[in-house]
């Protein structure tokens, strides 16, 4: 038990506010200097943008503005009146919807299609498919049986073979428009999706003398600038010509010299630069973690406390960094608590603050310990911690004060700042009041206080932005918290945030198993310190908003005091000129950030896509997913700068206004019906899935903290994720074959379709596996096959089956090798395990499973087929 020291108000020395120069600190001990604009390179004036500007002034005024500013009022008919709600229990005959209405008239051939549309202009056999018109009214199951991948764009062999991976770079058009005109009469958003760090297989690493970049742009050299001769190249983004430099000349992989445009860096479009002093405004800072941990009643009889400290001795030596790694650790009730892991200690010494109105550090030597040197006492405190706190009677919490100590003891050096709560903050600053009435959780007009009660945690973040410190909430709370404001500190020093809700670690094991393996990989994956990201785009485009956790330093740079593997980002832009002059337009990310070893380096992304000048191939190049996405950030933005009511009615003109605009330059292929070109046949089921999925929806009843956390989800997750919590993926797994199977690193993977989501699906003799991305369901129906239930599940029949089963058990059967093989398959592709649930039909936890179901009818929402309807009505008017 670590030895206890009381201090009461006083302070021992005069400690300035960030720290003083006689840290123990290992690499720098300055304050970050405010500007990194000049380190990473400015851009130019093409790029340039006002962060949450108003819509281009180029958009003509008799023009509705883009998604996010002013569209109508949705009509009153989608505001329906509840409805009495079916029995959600499918029959074994299935689930009769509303018919889907004959429709006698034929479609046109391409070439009407192509003349409506402006021409064709010679497109691919694949994108004449993609602009294939088709009649939603008509058309039951429109989602593919399959993943779709995502579009390619309409490029030679040779550029499709080096452009940049759709899983880290993304856009919502794979054909730009060559003006803004265009895009306006589309009416689809233009806009990328980025997971810029995310874990890589093979990454080019290149150490050179000189890192080749535009003299004008500052645009790393990539695949798709052009090589006048062996000494001159051409920017691919502002087109001026610079030098080869000398050392460019010899190719480290070849080994040869005089071929420049086979450099890795001309041959990758997704490179790493080990970077030189010239990209330092100090030298590279070490790894330094520091645990801020919630120890009141409420967390210690959670047993939170229990699970974090097994699981980081468990991977204490996994914790990335290298011999200058740093770690401490600071707990808080209603007073705050430092401990002092001085090597040569014989145990921990446990120093406490009472003072948290003007909170202050007791002493800044050995609070923050090298981990190599102190492991032991490290592992004295983990083992510790958990009982210290077992008898407390202290049900304050002091988050606030904790969070300002914690900035105060990493000043000096940046690193990422864990915190742990279970509550909402009672006392000092940053204090909240409950702003949740559990009355209106299922309201269908406006949710209130989406938006932070107070700016302490805004202002807090932005204090350790500047100083490169990142902050990761965990949430672990069966009450009323306030994430609205709490998230705040994580969203503006570009962290995470996790939510579990009614954690238990006995009473809800499904959250307390996700708690313990997203640990697992939050203490392990890779951590880039003090980053920046820049993105740089073809002269004629530029950069309109930013989406995710990050600080706006400059017009297009982003401040990202900690970068993660698991992160994304969306950027919409606009198309400021023509860009009737190329064929190509150019996109590229460059983030430059210090490794846990103290390497300082850039990684650069550049996509390339095709210019056109036809409003059919603008159609035919839309990546519905990316739209989707798009949409749903700025959705997210929109309900919390204006209403939730207006997020939604923009949704729905989104789709609205794009049919209309494909239906009016089109007006002489279909005069009746719902048509829409291939391409965008999902556009309608996706959007409905935003309007029912958790951050959006009305009229279901939903905690006010789960709402924000799913908005906050869905504001920085990869675009894989939030597809899986919008639309997840559901698949019948109880007669899966080894007919249809996927080979996979040596295992084979059986490949059941996809099927829609809707109860007409389901049948009471099938099992049913359900993905929503955080979350996994496994439904059984009442009249399952046996031989499944004991096989996979090792039960003997459905009966026996307990209702609040979370796990699949490892049985040496054929069917339980293939399902776990499956799931595993399901697994493998993303970084945090969801949550398992197992589901009987006659329980009350079918009710999760069924809100899933979006193409179904509830008490406040369309089904998919009335959505349609619906849409068609909006687009006569």
């Amino acid at each position: 038990m670590p030895k206890k020291f009381m201090i009461f108000g006083q302070k021992w020395s005069c400690i300035s506010f960030c720290g003083d120069s006689s840290s123990t600190t290992t690499g720098s001990a300055s304050p970050v200097p405010n500007s990194y604009e000049y380190v990473e390179g400015g851009g130019y004036s093409g790029t340039s943008l006002q962060y949450l500007a108003a819509p281009p002034t180029s958009v003509p005024a008799k023009q509705a503005p883009p998604f996010g500013y002013n569209y109508p009022t949705m009509h009153p008919a989608y505001q329906q009146n509840p409805a009495p709600r079916p029995d959600s229990s499918p029959s074994h005959g299935g689930y009769n919807p509303p018919g889907y209405q004959p429709y006698s008239q034929p479609f046109p051939s391409l070439s009407e299609l192509s003349s409506a549309l402006g021409g064709l202009g010679g497109v691919s056999e694949l994108e004449a498919e993609t602009l294939r018109p088709v009649n939603l009214l008509q058309e039951r199951n429109i989602l593919p049986p399959k993943y779709t991948p995502p579009p390619e764009p309409n490029l030679s062999n040779d550029l499709r073979k080096v452009n940049c991976s759709p899983d880290t770079f993304r856009c919502t058009l794979t054909n730009i428009p060559q003006t803004q005109a265009l895009l306006n009469k589309a009416r689809l958003p233009l806009g990328l999706l980025l997971h810029p760090f995310r874990d890589l297989t093979q990454l080019p690493v290149i150490t050179s003398n000189t890192i080749v970049r535009c003299r004008s742009c500052r645009t790393y050299i990539n695949p798709f600038v052009s090589f006048l001769d062996q000494r001159r190249w051409k920017r691919n983004l502002c087109y001026r010509v610079n030098d080869v430099p000398d050392e460019f000349m010899y190719n480290p992989v070849t080994r040869s010299y005089g071929e420049p445009h086979k450099r890795p860096e001309v041959q990758n479009s997704t490179v790493e630069f080990i970077a030189s002093s010239d990209y330092m405004l100090r030298p590279p800072q070490p790894a330094v973690y520091l645990f801020v941990l919630d120890v009141s009643h409420n967390a210690v009889e959670s047993g939170y406390l229990n699970v974090f400290c097994q699981s980081l001795l468990d991977n204490l030596e996994k914790l990335p960094g290298d011999t200058r790694t740093r770690i401490g650790f600071v707990t808080f009730d209603s007073t705050v608590h430092f401990y002092n892991l001085q090597e040569g200690l014989s145990q921990p010494q446990m120093l406490v603050v009472s003072d948290i109105d003007d909170v202050f550090i007791p002493t800044h030597d050995n609070l923050l310990v090298n981990l190599k040197e102190s492991k032991e006492l490290v592992k004295d405190l983990l083992n510790a911690l958990p009982g210290m706190f077992t008898h407390t009677r202290e049900t304050q919490s002091a988050l606030g004060p904790a969070l300002q100590a914690a900035y105060k003891l990493m000043c000096p050096t940046g690193g990422r700042v864990s915190v742990f709560q279970t509550q909402l903050p009672t006392l000092g600053a940053g204090l909240l009041q409950s702003r949740e009435d559990p009355n209106l959780r299922s309201s269908t007009k406006n949710v209130q206080h989406l938006g932070p009660a107070t700016d302490f945690y805004k202002k807090l973040a932005l204090d350790c932005s500047g100083q490169q410190i990142g902050v990761d909430l965990f949430l672990l709370s069966s009450q009323y918290s306030d994430l609205a404001s709490l998230a705040c500190v994580s969203k503006y020093s570009a962290g995470s945030v996790f939510y579990y809700p009614s954690f238990h670690h006995v009473h809800n094991t499904a959250q307390s198993q996700k708690f313990q393996k997203d640990l697992q990989r939050y203490l392990t994956r890779k951590i880039g310190f003090e980053a920046v990201m820049r993105i740089r785009c073809t002269k004629g485009l530029s950069i309109h908003t930013f989406h995710g956790n990050f600080f706006v330093r400059s017009t297009d740079l982003l401040s990202l005091a900690n970068v993660n593997p698991d992160s994304g980002f969306a950027v919409q832009m606009s198309i400021e000129g023509s860009l009737a002059d190329t064929s190509l337009a150019c996109f590229q990310a460059a983030l430059l950030y210090t490794s846990s070893k103290g390497k300082r380096r850039i990684r650069v992304h550049t996509l390339c896509l095709p210019v056109v000048s036809q409003l059919s191939e603008v159609f035919a190049g839309a990546d519905i997913q990316a739209i989707t996405c798009l949409l749903a950030n700025m959705a997210i933005d929109r309900s919390i700068s204006s209403s939730l009511s207006d997020a939604r009615d923009a949704l729905v003109n989104a789709v609205v206004d794009c049919l209309t605009a494909y239906r009016a330059n089109g007006s002489n292929i279909q005069p009746s019906g719902l048509i829409t070109p291939a391409a965008l046949r999902l556009f309608p089921l996706y959007v409905l899935a935003l309007l029912k999925q958790k951050a959006l929806r009305t009229g279901t009843s939903t905690r006010l903290d789960e709402r924000v956390f799913s908005m906050c989800e869905l504001k920085c997750q990869p675009l894989l994720q939030i597809m899986r919590m919008a639309h997840p993926d559901l698949y019948r797994i109880d007669n899966m074959t080894d007919q249809v199977t996927h080979i996979h690193t040596g295992s084979v993977i059986p490949q059941p379709h996809l099927l829609q989501l809707t109860a007409e699906k389901l049948t009471r003799e099938g099992a049913f596996l359900m993905d929503c991305g955080s979350v996994m369901f496994l439904w059984l129906g009442k009249c399952c096959n046996e031989t499944f239930i004991r096989d996979v599940l090792g039960y003997p029949n459905y009966a026996s089956l307990p209702s609040n089963m979370t796990e699949i058990p490892e049985l040496q059967t054929m069917y339980s090798e293939r399902t776990r093989a499956f799931i595993s398959w399901l697994l493998e592709s993303r970084t945090f395990h969801p949550a398992f649930h197992v589901v009987k039909d006659d329980t009350s936890a079918k009710t999760s499973f069924f809100q899933h179901l979006v193409e179904d009818r509830t008490e406040s929402a369309f089904s998919y087929y009335e959505f349609l309807l619906h849409i068609q009505q909006q687009m006569s008017k």
